[in-house]
């Protein structure tokens, strides 16, 4: 913990006091520099070389619109936002500048803050990944991790564009993914689902343990592939196996856009995807909430609270 400057906008930023933030597997990555193989040296050479260039870190936050630069137009003193600083990070403090026009968005009303804080990171990344897969209505897909914070967002977001939705998880949240709007859910301790004889449209990868030379024989013909945690060996291999198999292999970062967050909101406050929350840390135990992270077995998201939730 550390007293830094309270920041000032910039005639086209906003000041935002936090209310809450999150740890995401985004966080934990680039604290520990646990990436998928092949991709060690060039998170280093982005976010630092021997400890990170940006030392606040948190990508995720909501809060409050506490002053604005002269030349802000979207917003006012006294709303209620939730924001996402992406790779930028800087989201772990009591204040926090965002360009008006960069990834903020106001609350949805019936959200607290920390749900509103935890929309941002699985959300955008499941609805890029399924986005670019162009998932239509009626077409099956296969989540696999579906209990993380993608997983979970990409389960109700496939299930919102009217897809079958199959999440994959462990015995412990079986019955909560279900609840989340899954028609079938497979316990990976009880269950390979690439053994099974099941065939999907679509199959969501999160936890990169299902590459292509494991999943092909699960997709149908014309079938995508969406390697959300790829290492660069799968990711350089992607191209190829599309070209050779008839079935497409879709990975690389994610593209975020502003007005994704607009639309998260608007699902959110009528109830089709929200973000569930496994366990809320204050401020002050930020390393506790880390360490719980580090674990691998949350589910849903990890708040961290600075002052009044809501």
């Amino acid at each position: 913990m550390a007293e830094i400057a309270k920041p000032t906008p910039k005639s086209n930023e906003i000041l935002i006091k936090t209310y809450a933030t999150t740890v995401t597997s985004g966080d934990w990555r680039v604290r520990s520099l646990n990436v998928p193989a092949g991709f060690g040296w060039m998170t280093r050479l982005v976010f630092g070389i021997s400890r990170p260039r940006q030392p606040i870190l948190g990508s995720e936050l909501a809060g409050v619109v506490e002053s604005v630069g002269k030349a802000v137009s979207r917003f006012k003193v006294g709303d209620a936002v939730f924001a996402f600083s992406d790779a930028r990070m800087g989201c772990y403090a009591e204040y926090k500048c965002m360009l008006q026009d960069g990834a903020v968005a106001l609350k949805p009303p019936g959200l607290s803050y920390g749900e509103a804080a935890a929309l941002s990171f699985g959300g955008t990344t499941a609805w890029d990944f399924l986005r670019r897969a162009r998932l239509q209505r009626g077409e099956s897909v296969l989540i696999n991790g579906a209990s993380g914070a993608v997983g979970s967002a990409a389960v109700q977001l496939a299930k919102y564009v009217g897809a079958s939705v199959t999440g994959v998880c462990s015995t412990a949240n079986v019955a909560w993914v279900r609840a989340l709007g899954a028609s079938h859910v497979i316990d990976y301790t009880q269950e390979d689902f690439t053994r099974n004889g099941q065939t999907y449209d679509v199959i969501v990868d999160t936890v990169g343990t299902a590459p292509f030379s494991r999943s092909k024989a699960s997709l149908k013909d014309g079938g995508r592939l969406l390697l959300v945690l790829a290492g660069l060996a799968d990711m350089l291999h992607a191209p190829w196996a599309s070209m050779r198999s008839g079935k497409k292999v879709i990975a690389g970062p994610v593209s975020v856009r502003v007005e994704d967050l607009s639309f998260l909101a608007e699902l959110a406050a009528a109830g089709v995807c929200k973000p569930v929350i496994d366990r809320r840390y204050l401020f002050e135990q930020m390393v506790e909430a880390h360490r719980y992270v580090d674990s691998g077995r949350k589910k849903g998201n990890v708040v961290v609270v600075l002052g009044d939730e809501g």
